[in-house]
């Protein structure tokens, strides 16, 4: 097993996450040898790990041991980076947004398709366990046919960094959390979208959005609720979902939540209305306990490689890509309609 050597373009938050915290996941196969960055100080906590410090992206690019780069950079560089990479014959795994918008990644994708080089995008929420218990509502139906998707991420401390508050860097929160949430919407739904309604927050006065709610609908009748937030002190849950028989909450990432299911006790009694206010509810009040069951979320895991692993099998052994381009496109052809109907 031959490992595939990477230079890390961008050591900053998730150059270095790579690096230390995903990478070495794979030691077999994928070995760093250096970093570049425009940072004289992270270049310098680079060399502190042992790393091949290199001067400028050029050189990178001249190193014929390196096989593959990491494009960890802003959103706004990454189209230019990766196509200079692919043209000097390195494989790229690029982190997400994979490029402004969808003229910018098709013309990654030609450019890689046309040197015969490997690109990928880290859609690494596609392995996140609250991600994978939902996938498996999805698929084996424990609470029926899901036709209703609410997915969020909600915190209360404004948009981080620097350059993520300028529109000219691809900043905003659509094309941060939001790529991820679209993404693991549009790889569990299998069907195209039919409609797409959505708002911007601006609630902090940044030039771009610090947070927005898509509304979603599918040809095959899934309604979706797609919400980020950074002004939220009180968040709502991670995952809420609504099927032909019951409804699971998943709280967090930490997978606090549960099932309620319709139970299959025959001849319950109807529910008795219910003081809600100053007035009565019958429609609202709570089912009988022998009309529903209460279950703890079923386990699931990923029956896909690992990002890294399934990044060396394509590169060496012509796997298919879990994360392929086509999906990255329709991702960004999604967000390029959240935009649009904003305006």
């Amino acid at each position: 097993m031959t490992a595939i050597n990477f230079a890390i373009i961008g050591y900053g938050g998730m150059g270095s996450y790579h690096v230390h915290n995903i990478m070495p996941n794979e030691n077999e196969r994928i070995h760093v040898v250096g970093t570049y960055d425009v940072s004289g100080e992270r270049q310098k906590i680079s060399s502190q790990h042992n790393h091949k410090i290199y001067q400028s992206f050029e050189e990178v690019l001249t190193d014929e041991t390196i096989e593959a780069v990491l494009i960890a950079t802003p959103n706004d560089s990454h189209k230019d980076l990766a196509i200079q990479a692919l043209k000097a014959g390195k494989h790229v795994v690029c982190e997400k947004p994979v490029a402004m918008n969808v003229q910018e990644l098709d013309e990654i994708i030609a450019v890689a398709k046309e040197i015969g080089k490997t690109f990928m995008v880290h859609q690494n929420r596609r392995w996140d366990p609250d991600f994978l218990i939902t996938r498996e509502l999805y698929k084996n139906q424990q609470i029926g046919e899901l036709f209703q998707i609410e997915t969020r991420v909600q915190g209360a401390n404004g948009i981080p960094g620097d350059w993520r508050h300028e529109i000219k860097h691809g900043g905003g929160m659509v094309l941060d959390w939001g790529v991820h949430l679209l993404d693991q919407l549009l790889f569990l739904v299998d069907s195209p979208i039919k409609k797409v309604s959505a708002d911007l927050s601006y609630i902090l006065g940044d030039e771009v959005d610090d947070g927005f709610i898509a509304y979603i609908i599918f040809e095959n009748g899934i309604r979706a609720i797609v919400e980020v937030g950074t002004t939220n002190y009180i968040s709502l849950p991670r995952w809420y979902l609504k099927g032909t028989e019951g409804t699971a909450l998943i709280q967090d990432w930490d997978l606090n939540g549960e099932m309620v299911i319709q139970s299959e006790v025959k001849n319950i009694d109807a529910p008795k209305p219910i003081q809600a206010g100053v007035g009565l509810t019958k429609t609202m009040a709570p089912p009988s306990e022998e009309a529903t069951i209460t279950k703890e979320l079923p386990k699931a895991s990923a029956e896909y490689d690992p990002f890294y692993k399934n990044f060396y099998k394509v590169v060496r052994e012509q796997a298919e890509p879990i994360v392929k381009n086509q999906e990255v496109r329709r991702v960004m052809e999604l967000i390029e309609q959240i935009f649009e109907a904003v305006k």
